[in-house]
């Protein structure tokens, strides 16, 4: 077998030539011709499908394909044309159903078609590139019926008239329009855009114009605000059931145009139901579809933000300017801590915290809360108030939302040294007569103002704490190294270091010979422990419990000042004293002494002492003595000093002076910083950045830092320029 030769082999031409009947491209083409006629008759079930497929292969494959490509033209444009008459016949309600059937009949047809000549549309026209099978039917349905002068008007009027029947309340059938748009989509996107959308699409913008003015003329805004709600909801769910998903972004362009930015201004500042109505009337809702309403259009807004920050910056304004509510300091901010409440709410319930409308009311509070030059006084009478023993009803986890909410209001205040002064002195009073609500929640407070303005702000105020602390220790040592003290009255000494506590001018004042020793031996003690230091008695600023028997043998401890001890401790020798007795025996400045003798007799249920002639204010002349009467259902009775919750003209005058003075080397130090680091700047950066730099704690004033400026260069700090006068160098 190995020994065989390998043969090769060798196809050759055909030898004879094929002759093909020259009627053959006719006879084949009428067969398919009859067959196109027997489908869109809907009378194929007795053809050959295998058979016809054959056909037109084998007219494409004997170079035929042209006239198969035309003949199957020429054929179902006829077809269609008949189709279109028949759909033109067809009368109302009938007209989109019979469009609608011909469309179907005209699809499985053309199905049927593509199967028989699919080698055409694989080779011959693929080759040619001439339009394929399918789309050329689609071609041919759009020319034919769809653009058919006396369907198309028709077809487009009573598409649209269907819309408008459904926009204003009637049932229309759904299912017949998605088909007949469906159409549309099918025969390609420029014809649904040009034959239906464009039109449809400015029948709406008309429709919804109408009808905005329409609802703008006899609607108050939250009405008319829902109907443009309902209005975009049913446009939404229209384009869901029957039309392009691509329509629904410009339909909604339309309504939003038409309905909300043709109409802004107007809706917002309608009398009795706009913006303004619903902040000031809690409507959440409303303000809700507002803001979801505007938020789609240009701008939208914008315009709500605009008009809140307006309202908001006149409310505020009027709040604070109002010399009748500034009368109580504590309702002044619980004023301002009420509105500041409402509007975190709508914007948290109704503007989805938006982080915009957040930041315009936070320069709104800014704005006008710094319009009112006593704002940080307030706001540290506000803690004092919530801070002191006694407030019913307040736990530990309301204390520290209360003091959170402060923190918000101290972080507008431009003066925040002019808050630490007044805080200071307020906590001063607090922890000296023991009435803080709880050493946690003060130092709770210093926490947060340590958080927000840096340990120098609070350092002094930690220091009051410390000393506080350092005193209670000094006590123990005191009575330890004195037991023989035991025995008779109790001394309670706050040593206060003077840098760290309110600076009050020591008043004179001769303590009862009781008290005095007492003080002489602490003074002993404690000038004996601690070298180098100098004590000074502040007896303004303590108090006294003394007990007291009044005729009848009635028994009561009096919490008093110790003003009030010394004047008290007078009657235990004498029956009736003047007022100049008193004045005299005591030393009290004739301010205190006068307070604190109207405190004694003439507060009703407090009136431990009686004076003659009986009236409300103290005159020289006057005398007194006990009241052996007074009787009060407490064994402890608390006795007041007479005095102004706010401070008097010439107080708030020196409170002032003391923050500018102690604003100076703040100043300076900024100063001298920059031009450290700058080593020469003109005087405009200067101010600029030193008010920058100062801002955390105050806004200081250009012409003060100017005064600084002129401070430091005669101190040697900077000099001018020779050529240049705003030009600052600095000296190293």
């Amino acid at each position: 077998m190995s020994n065989q030769k390998k043969r090769n082999f060798q196809i050759e031409a055909f030898k004879h030539r094929v002759v093909v009947d020259p009627k053959y491209a006719d006879k084949t083409w009428q067969i398919l011709e009859r067959a196109i006629h027997q489908i869109y008759n809907q009378d194929a079930s007795g053809l050959s499908f295998e058979e016809l497929y054959r056909n037109a292969y084998n007219m494409v494959l004997h170079k035929f394909g042209e006239k198969l490509y035309t003949g199957f033209i020429v054929t179902m444009t006829a077809h269609l044309k008949e189709k279109s008459k028949l759909i033109e016949a067809a009368q109302g309600g009938s007209f989109l159903e019979e469009l609608n059937k011909k469309w179907n009949d005209h699809n499985k047809a053309l199905e049927m078609i593509r199967d028989i000549l699919m080698y055409m549309d694989r080779t011959y026209i693929e080759s040619t590139k001439k339009t394929h099978v399918h789309p050329m039917g689609l071609s041919l349905w759009r020319d034919n019926v769809v653009h058919f002068t006396k369907i198309h008007t028709r077809l487009l009027n009573t598409l649209l008239d269907l819309v408008q029947k459904e926009r204003t309340g009637e049932v229309i059938d759904r299912g017949l329009m998605r088909s007949v748009i469906k159409m549309f989509m099918d025969l390609g996107e420029s014809v649904y855009q040009e034959d239906f959308e464009k039109p449809f699409l400015d029948a709406s913008s008309e429709f919804y114009k109408v009808e905005s003015q329409e609802f703008i003329e006899s609607c108050d805004c939250g009405d008319y605000l829902k109907k443009a709600e309902k209005r975009l909801t049913e446009e939404i769910d229209r384009v869901a059931h029957y039309l392009d998903p691509k329509s629904e972004e410009k339909i909604t362009s339309v309504v939003e145009k038409e309905m909300i930015a043709n109409h802004m201004q107007r809706l917002v500042h309608m009398d009795n139901s706009g913006l303004v109505y619903m902040l000031l009337h809690d409507k959440y809702e409303d303000l809700g579809r507002m803001y979801n309403l505007f938020r789609r259009v240009t701008n939208g807004l914008l315009t709500v933000r605009d008009v809140m920050t307006s309202h908001l910056r006149e409310m505020g304004k009027q709040l604070v300017t109002d010399p009748e509510k500034s009368k109580d300091p504590v309702e002044f901010v619980q004023r301002l801590l009420d509105e500041r409440d409402k509007y975190d709410k709508v914007i948290s319930t109704a503007f989805g915290n938006d982080k915009t409308f957040q930041n315009a009311l936070n320069s709104s509070f800014e704005y006008f809360i710094n319009l009112n030059a006593r704002s940080p006084e307030f706001i540290s009478l506000f803690v004092d108030d919530k801070l002191r023993k006694g407030i019913k009803g307040i736990v530990d986890v309301d204390v520290e939302v209360i003091l959170d909410k402060v923190m918000m209001l101290f972080r507008y205040l431009q003066e925040k040294d002019v808050f630490e002064k007044y805080y200071k002195q307020h906590l001063a009073k607090r922890l000296l007569s023991g009435k803080t609500v709880s050493d946690d929640a003060e130092r709770s407070l210093i926490v947060k103002l340590k958080t927000e303005c840096g340990y120098q702000f609070t350092s002094k105020l930690e220091g009051m704490f410390t000393d506080m602390k350092t005193s209670e220790d000094t006590m123990r040592g005191f009575y330890g190294s004195h037991p023989e003290l035991s025995e008779g009255p109790t001394l309670i000494v706050q040593v206060l270091t003077t840098g760290s506590w309110p600076t009050q001018p020591a008043v004179p004042c001769n303590l009862p010979a009781e008290v005095s020793v007492l003080c002489e031996k602490f003074r002993s003690y404690y000038l004996g422990t601690h070298t180098g230091r100098r004590l000074t008695w502040q007896t303004n600023m303590g108090t006294a419990d003394i007990k007291a028997v009044f005729g009848k043998g009635q028994k009561h401890e009096l919490n008093v000042s110790t003003f009030q001890m010394c004047v008290l401790m007078l009657f235990n020798n004498a029956d009736r004293l003047s007022y100049k007795e008193i004045e005299q025996a005591t030393e009290i400045p004739a301010s205190d002494l006068k307070r604190c003798l109207q405190s004694l007799a003439c507060v009703k249920g407090k009136n431990v002492i009686k004076k003659e002639p009986m009236s409300k204010d103290i005159g020289e002349e006057d005398s007194f003595y006990v009241n052996e009467k007074f009787t009060s259902k407490f064994y402890k009775v608390k006795i007041g000093t007479v005095v102004a919750q706010k401070e008097t003209e010439p107080e708030k005058q020196e409170t002032r002076q003391r923050v500018e003075e102690d604003r100076k080397p703040q100043i300076e130090a900024a100063i001298v910083r920059i031009m450290k680091s700058r080593k020469i700047l003109d005087h405009n950066n200067i101010i600029a950045e030193v008010t920058k730099q100062l801002q955390p704690r105050f806004l200081a004033n250009p012409t003060e830092i100017k005064k600084r400026i002129e401070s430091l260069i005669e101190r040697d700090f900077l000099e001018r320029d020779s050529t240049d006068r705003k030009l600052y160098r600095y000296l190293a």
